[in-house]
């Protein structure tokens, strides 16, 4: 982490716009990317024509919009509760609502034009999949101020909560085209996102210096433990990595061309699960989705599997060259 943070005197000089949009963290809305997971890999098992194709991006990508503004405005209403604790925390009392550079009423009148935003993204989509992707928003948001209120300071409640948000954005994205999110979907969004989690609450310890001093920031630290925590990391990492595995293996006739080419989106996913527990073990991130943003390593790895996985889907769904399907997912 870096060490040459603003003064809470500099935080507050900068205009209000710029506050509000720090306060909807805009840098999150990558984490609406799930919401394309299943639309994409459902594309390799059907027929891609030009409409049908772009039918799907639009479908999606207003579904993705939707989730990032809710999201934002869970954020919002997050902060407004957190704000005394996120005073005491290195990185978060810089924060708008943490700062004073923003006031709990702006903050709540902007949360709930958030809400509004990413309903009213939701209009144009068919009304045969809007009343589903609708209740899974506002599922979403409803988990998200639960966890709010109260879930956050519940041990593994407080994982699982925010894992489940990330499993509603899978299975909204499959809504909104009309596919079935597939087992193997689910659980590797499930155990990336534990993953992404625990993680979280360990890169606070080795930043902040301590079990207290990190439960000053997140209370439901107490109830964890320095062994735990590495242990569910590594745990959940690798749970992952297999149940992708399983999907790369379940996919070994739709890729062949001399061996099974999606066996090599594995290795950046491997170099990338396992450098981020190395970074965050050193203590130089307190969040993995940071990871994404600032390491360079990461941001290749990511990339490259993503790179790949683009060029092998898309090249089953347009030309059919590795050979016919045997399901969604």
């Amino acid at each position: 982490m870096s060490t040459d943070s603003p003064s809470i005197a500099e935080v507050k000089r900068r205009p209000t716009w710029v506050q509000l949009v720090r306060l909807a963290r805009p840098q999150q809305w990558l984490k609406s990317g799930f919401v394309v997971v299943g639309p994409f890999y459902a594309l390799q098992d059907r027929p891609v024509e030009g409409t049908a194709f772009w039918g799907v991006v639009w479908v999606a990508f207003w579904v993705a919009l939707a989730f990032s503004l809710a999201s934002s405005g869970c954020y919002v209403f997050n902060d407004l509760a957190d704000m005394e604790r996120d005073r005491a925390h290195p990185r978060k009392r810089h924060r708008p609502l943490a700062s004073g550079a923003v006031s709990p009423r702006t903050a709540k009148a902007f949360g709930l034009v958030l809400f509004l935003a990413g309903g009213l993204c939701l209009m144009g989509l068919p009304w045969d999949v809007l009343g589903w992707v609708a209740l899974l928003l506002a599922l979403h948001v409803s988990n998200v101020l639960l966890y709010s209120a109260g879930l956050k300071r519940v041990v593994i409640v407080d994982v699982m909560s925010l894992s489940m948000g990330f499993v509603l954005r899978v299975m909204a994205g499959c809504a909104a085209v009309g596919v079935g999110p597939s087992t193997w979907l689910l659980n590797v969004t499930f155990f990336l996102s534990m993953f992404l989690a625990f993680g979280k609450r360990l890169g606070e310890r080795r930043t902040m210096g301590s079990s207290e001093d990190a439960a000053r920031a997140r209370a439901v630290q107490l109830d964890y433990s320095d062994e735990l925590l590495r242990m569910v990391v590594v745990v959940t990492g690798v749970a992952t990595l297999v149940t992708y595995a399983g999907y790369v293996q379940g996919r070994a006739e739709d890729y062949q061309l001399g061996f099974n080419l999606m066996w090599l989106t594995m290795l950046p996913a491997t170099y990338g699960l396992i450098r981020c527990i190395t970074l965050l073990e050193r203590g130089d991130f307190d969040d993995p989705t940071e990871l994404a943003v600032h390491d360079s390593a990461c941001r290749i790895a990511a990339s490259l599997f993503v790179a790949m996985s683009l060029a092998l889907v898309g090249l089953r769904a347009w030309t059919g060259v590795f050979g016919s399907g045997i399901g969604v997912g």
